[in-house]
C-alpha cells in the first residue's frame, strides 16, 4: 500500500480508562480497553474489525475519531496526526470523519425532528442556511431511501431500520471521506440488516467512502469487508484479506470464531469441527501475562505465558500474533 492510497494510519493506539476509588477518587488501576493496535486503511476500502463483546472494538473506533483521547499512540489521517490537533483544527478535521452509532434508539435526540437531527451538522459547521438546509435534508433523505415528508417527524415514530437510515443520513450530511460504522446492524432485525448493508455499499460506490466496519457477526463482515482484523482483549491477533482469513485462518482464536459461524448446508455442517473455547474472557483490568489468549487457547505452551507474541507478517498482507504459527 503506497502513501497515496493510505487514508488512515493507526500506530500503537492505546486507550486505558482509570479506575477510581474512595472519597478522594484515587486511581487504583486501569481498564486496558485498547492496548497497542496498529493498522492502515486504504482509500475506498471497507476494513472490518471483529471480536467478542467487550474486546475494545467500539473504544478503538471512538479513539480513532478522537471522541476519546488516546492514552498513547498516533492516528494519522492523510498524514495529519489527529492526536496533536486541538480546538478549531480538530473541528475542521471532524467534517471529514463521521460515525454511525450502534444503537439507533439511543443515538437520536428524541426531542428533535428528523430534519433538525440531519441538519445539525450543517449548522454547526456553517455550511448552509435557510432554504439550502431544507433542500440538503431532502437530498439526504432521498439518498438513504426515506420519504422527504419524514423530516417533520420525531425519532419515536420510526422503526429501528428507519432510525438507522436517519443516523446514516446525519453521518453523510458533511460529505465525509471516512465513516466508522460501529455495529450499525446489530440492533436490527435480520431482514432489515441486509437492506442497511446494501445501502452502505451503494453509498460507498457513489460517494467514494472509506469504512471502518466494527462487528461481531462474521458472516456480515465477510460480505462487506475487503480486509479484516480480529481483536481480542484490547489487542489485534490476526489481520489479512477477507478471502485469506476465511479460507486460511492461522490464529487459534480466529479459528474458534469461524468454527462458530453456521453453514447453510446440513451435510457440511455435520462434518465440520467445532472449536469450543473454555473459560471466560479475562478481565481487561488485569490481562494475562504473555499471550492474552493463552488462558483459553487449546494449543497454549509454556512460552505463551512468558513472552508476548510479536505482531508479524507471516505471508504477504497476512499478520498474526501467535508463538505457534
Amino acid at each position: 500500500m503506497t502513501e497515496d492510497q493510505k487514508l488512515l494510519h493507526v500506530d500503537g493506539l492505546v486507550k486505558h480508562f482509570p479506575i477510581l476509588s474512595g472519597v478522594f477518587q484515587r486511581q487504583v488501576g486501569v481498564v486496558h480497553a485498547v492496548d497497542g493496535i496498529s493498522f492502515d486503511i486504504q482509500r475506498g476500502e471497507t476494513f472490518g474489525l471483529v471480536g467478542e463483546s467487550g474486546c475494545g472494538k467500539s473504544t478503538a473506533g471512538r479513539t480513532i475519531l478522537q471522541l476519546y483521547k488516546p492514552t498513547a499512540g498516533e492516528v494519522f489521517f492523510e498524514g495529519v496526526n489527529l492526536v496533536t490537533l486541538k480546538g478549531e483544527d480538530m473541528r475542521k478535521m471532524r467534517r471529514r470523519m463521521q460515525m454511525i452509532f450502534q444503537d439507533p434508539y439511543a443515538s437520536l435526540n428524541p426531542r428533535m425532528t428528523v430534519g433538525d437531527i440531519i441538519s445539525e451538522p450543517l449548522q454547526v459547521h456553517g455550511l448552509a442556511k435557510g432554504e439550502d438546509i431544507h433542500n440538503r435534508v431532502n437530498e439526504l433523505l432521498n439518498l438513504v431511501r426515506l420519504n422527504r415528508g419524514f423530516a417533520a417527524r420525531y425519532p419515536h415514530e420510526f422503526s429501528g431500520g428507519q432510525r438507522q437510515r436517519i443516523g446514516i443520513a446525519r453521518a453523510l450530511a458533511l460529505e465525509p471521506d471516512f465513516i466508522v460504522c460501529d455495529e450499525p446492524i446489530s440492533a436490527l432485525d435480520v431482514s432489515i440488516q441486509a437492506q442497511v448493508i446494501n445501502l452502505l455499499e451503494s453509498l460507498q460506490d457513489t460517494m467514494g467512502l472509506t469504512y471502518l466496519f466494527i462487528a461481531h457477526d462474521l458472516s456480515m463482515v465477510r460480505h462487506i469487508s475487503d480486509r479484516v482484523a480480529v481483536m481480542y482483549l484490547g489487542i489485534l491477533v490476526e489481520m489479512t484479506s477477507r478471502e485469506e482469513l476465511y479460507s486460511h485462518p492461522l490464529h487459534p482464536y480466529t479459528q474458534a470464531l469461524l468454527s462458530a459461524v453456521p453453514v447453510p448446508d446440513p451435510v457440511i455442517e455435520e462434518k465440520r469441527h467445532r472449536i469450543i473455547l473454555e473459560g471466560d474472557v479475562p478481565s481487561p483490568v488485569n490481562p494475562p501475562s504473555g499471550c492474552r489468549f493463552r488462558t483459553r487457547c487449546p494449543i497454549a505452551a509454556k512460552i505463551c505465558s512468558e513472552q508476548v507474541p510479536a505482531w508479524r507478517e507471516v505471508a504477504p498482507g497476512h499478520w498474526v500474533a501467535c508463538h505457534k504459527v
